[in-house]
């Protein structure tokens, strides 16, 4: 019974596998002509669903098809209970799709599918190159291109090489995307050929390079040479002498012949010379001779070498060389500007001087003179100088200069420089200057037509650096109307360029212009100032930027100004004045303005001010206006009155009148022309003396005083201030009117006492004005005291005397009128006696 239960169970659990593997079975499969196929071809597929899936049971079968997500349409069914479909793709574009079959149901099942590829078959591999490792392990590394077109397919790259001489094949795979391989030591022979090609295999096809046959050793690119020396040749002008090695690590091939490249530039330029001197099948150990060379001149010298078509390897360290020196060649190319000097009849020159085309220095330490004579020499020499150029002087009668190049061997034929007169005549209309790119400047220029015009010289400077060596200049022919200048100049800094006319007599005047290279926004804004406040109006002034800091052209200087409550307002001010006036403001208001400073490159806004304009008070305006006029009322009145005044001491302190003593005497000078009056001693009419001092003196004077007086005869410049007063007794009081003393009369007792018994003493004044009009000396002789008949020789005032004691002989006439000063005081001595 229990062995009858255990059939039993076996049977049951045999026929729930069967079930169990029929329902993991698919219900349906699709059979494709491919998985992969080529971009664009057409695509068949079959679907067939089995009979007993458990999707269908035994109902009629509707079979859709998806190509990823999109419906596509199917063939009729292939038999009679419809489990078969076909599809058909005409032209399958995607690299990468999923064709699926399903059975319409709710919801629609998807009971087969399968995953179709599309791709190119690989392009034959291109630009196969191997190149040869010298440097430490010997190594050689192969490269090659895939081809532009996309395969989208897996592609595997194989590399195959043959070494002819030993037979020996061998393939190196490569991991997918990769285009290159680097052969070990072992699988190459350096001087052995060897033949090498690449092979690229997908599931659509395969390819195969061109194959390179080459010698390991032709393809090794060897490390930079070394140069051991650059020397000069003995006895041969521009020739130097280079010797050289190969790197360390390539030394073991010193023996072997290589081809070297030599390249070479002088140490004033920045390019290499081209071509390059190619030296073939050279051993290290011999040394390369290079020719052909520049004088006197320094070159650096670099060199590549190579094996045979190996490639170059990279140009060595630079050493430089120095050939023999020979005499300078060539011409002098010159620009002289001529103008007055401050001496009559001489120039003024400075001369500027460059190489030109067919100019060769031909050597190191080049300096140059100018002299007035062909055969420089030391006494025609103007200058000698290391500069390129030379400031002197010339008599204007001088026509030319002559411009001579000195070197350690000898000097060069003199260049002869004619001196132009400076003319007047103007020809440049007008120029501009724009920047032509990172190095240089168009320049520009249009002129009159003019029959003996020559030519054109545009010079130019950076305005920053004012020394005359930094002026370049260049030459211009006369049917030129540009030209463009290249030099170092710098961005964000002022040049000046100036345009000369050049005639067959002459250099015209020059048009000027600034420029920049670049610009950019001014690096200050000056500072505003309050110069003017009147009513309702303000004017504003700045201080010019300096130059060094406009980095550029200053275009415009914009005021914006605003009160609390009003709207911002703008004004624009004339970069050349520097000023603007602000109008119609409000009284009693705060307003703030700042400035903005433009340039072509940019613009800068400056601090900002506050200001206020008061208000205007009619009151004291009207008190001004009437003070002012009152004040000038009474300076006319009190003009009127003292021009017409007959008040005379009044109208003397204003109009004195000083009285000719050319043509008066004392007896006629009256109480009008004299402020001080001293009356005679006498009943007579009375003497009025104008401007002479009468001077005190004690009877008898002392040695100590007689010197004094002695010392000091020729000063009488402060005597006579008053009529009685005197520097030599007390109460005197001087004073510098404009009243000019003529004498000095000095009694030995006051003016206003009886009659002395001693002679008087006249001093004669140091006026400026003439006394005598026969007297043509400023120092007065000798004169004695006509009113006594002996003169003390102590008593000389008049000047300096050798010989003060009268003749004993006759006294000859004496003409009085010459001297009416002295007539009229021999006539008040007569009527004192």
């Amino acid at each position: 019974m229990i062995s009858t239960w255990i059939v039993i169970a076996m049977v049951v659990a045999f026929v729930n596998v069967a079930r169990n593997e029929a329902d993991m079975q698919p219900c349906a499969t699709v059979q494709t002509s491919s998985s992969v196929v080529l971009m664009g071809s057409p695509v068949t597929a079959i679907c067939v669903v089995r009979e007993d899936c458990p999707l269908v049971n035994g109902q009629a079968v509707r079979i859709e098809w998806r190509l990823n997500s999109r419906f596509i349409p199917s063939s009729s069914a292939a038999n009679e209970s419809a489990r078969v479909s076909e599809a058909v793709i005409s032209s399958f574009n995607h690299t990468r799709a999923s064709l699926t079959c399903c059975i319409q149901s709710s919801p629609t099942q998807v009971v087969a599918g399968v995953e179709i590829r599309a791709g190119y078959p690989p392009e034959a591999p291109r630009n196969l190159s191997c190149q040869t490792n010298l440097t430490t392990s010997n190594t050689l590394t192969c490269s090659w291109d895939s081809g532009q077109q996309e395969t989208h397919l897996p592609t595997k790259y194989t590399l195959h090489t043959e070494i002819w001489d030993t037979h020996q094949n061998q393939t190196y795979k490569l991991p997918p995307g990769v285009q290159h391989y680097t052969i070990p030591r072992s699988g190459f022979v350096l001087f052995s050929e060897m033949k090498i090609y690449v092979k690229a295999e997908n599931d659509l096809g395969e390819a195969t390079s061109a194959s390179i046959i080459l010698e390991p050793i032709s393809a090794a690119k060897f490390d930079p040479p070394k140069i051991l020396k650059v020397q000069v040749v003995p006895k041969r002008y521009g020739c130097l002498r280079l010797s050289w090695s190969l790197s360390q690590h390539q030394s073991w091939m010193r023996d072997y012949r290589l081809n070297l490249d030599v390249r070479l530039r002088t140490t004033d330029s920045s390019q290499w010379r081209e071509p390059t001197v190619f030296v073939s099948r050279i051993r290290p150990s011999r040394h390369v001779d290079k020719c052909h060379l520049l004088h006197g001149t320094q070159y650096f010298v670099q060199i590549r070498v190579r094996y045979q078509q190996s490639p170059w390897s990279e140009w060595s360290s630079s050493e430089s060389g120095v050939t023999l020196e020979s005499a300078p060649t060539g011409r002098l190319d010159s620009w002289m500007k001529v103008s007055e000097d401050h001496m009559p009849k001489q120039l003024s020159i400075h001369l500027f001087w460059k190489p030109s085309k067919q100019f060769r220095a031909n050597g190191q330490n080049v300096s140059y003179i100018v002299s007035v004579q062909k055969l420089p020499g030391e006494k025609g020499k103007l200058c000698s100088t290391r500069e390129n150029y030379c400031t002197f002087q010339l008599p204007g009668r001088i026509k030319k200069v002559y411009l001579s190049a000195v070197n350690a061997a000898g000097k060069s034929s003199p260049t002869e420089v004619r001196i132009y007169q400076p003319t007047a005549r103007a020809a440049i209309l007008n120029i501009t200057a724009i920047p032509q790119d990172e190095r240089s400047l168009l320049v520009q220029w249009r002129s009159k037509v003019i029959s003996n015009l020559v030519g054109y010289v545009v010079e130019w400077k950076p305005l920053l650096k004012p020394e005359l060596s930094h002026i370049q200049y260049e030459i211009a022919d006369k049917n030129q109307s540009g030209l463009v200048i290249t030099g170092s100049f710098e961005p964000y800094k002022p040049y000046g360029i100036s345009v000369y006319p050049r005639f067959k007599d002459g250099i015209g005047l020059p048009q000027t212009v600034n420029a920049y290279l670049r610009q950019k926004a001014p690096s200050m804004v000056p500072k505003i100032q309050i110069k003017k406040t009147w009513k309702s109006h303000i004017e504003l002034t700045w201080d010019e930027i300096p130059l060094d800091q406009r980095n550029g052209i200053i275009q415009n200087y914009k005021i914006f100004y605003w009160d609390e409550k009003g709207p911002i307002n703008i004004v624009h001010a004339d970069p050349k004045e520097r000023k603007v006036i602000l109008k119609h403001l409000s009284t009693m208001s705060l307003y703030e303005a700042f400035m903005m400073v433009s340039t072509a490159g940019g613009s800068l806004n400056g601090s900002t001010i506050h200001f206020e304009v008061e208000p205007f008070d009619a009151v004291a305006g009207v008190m001004i206006v009437i003070a002012t006029g009152v004040g000038l009322s009474l300076l006319i009145i009190f003009t009127v009155l003292t021009c017409f005044s007959k008040h005379k001491r009044l109208k003397g302190h204003f109009w004195p009148v000083v009285p000719d003593p050319a043509n008066s005497s004392i007896k006629r000078w009256t109480s009008e022309s004299t402020q001080d009056t001293c009356l005679s001693w006498d009943n007579e009419d009375p003497i009025y003396l104008s401007h002479l001092s009468f001077l005190d003196l004690p009877m008898k004077l002392s040695k100590e005083e007689d010197d004094l007086w002695l010392n000091s005869a020729e000063d009488t410049s402060d005597l006579g201030e008053s009529i009685c007063g005197s520097p030599f007794i007390p109460g005197y009081s001087g004073s510098h009117s404009d009243s000019v003393p003529y004498a000095t009369v000095i009694f030995s007792s006051p003016c206003n006492s009886p009659p002395p018994k001693e002679p008087h003493i006249y001093l004669r004044s140091e006026s400026t004005q003439p006394l005598l009009e026969t007297e043509e000396s400023f120092s007065p002789k000798c004169y004695q005291n006509m009113g006594s008949d002996e003169m003390p020789r102590e008593q000389c005032f008049f000047g300096p005397c050798h010989d003060c004691v009268p003749n004993v002989g006759a006294d000859p006439g004496i003409v009085w009128d010459d001297f009416p000063f002295l007539r009229a005081l021999a006539m008040n001595d007569a009527q004192n006696d």
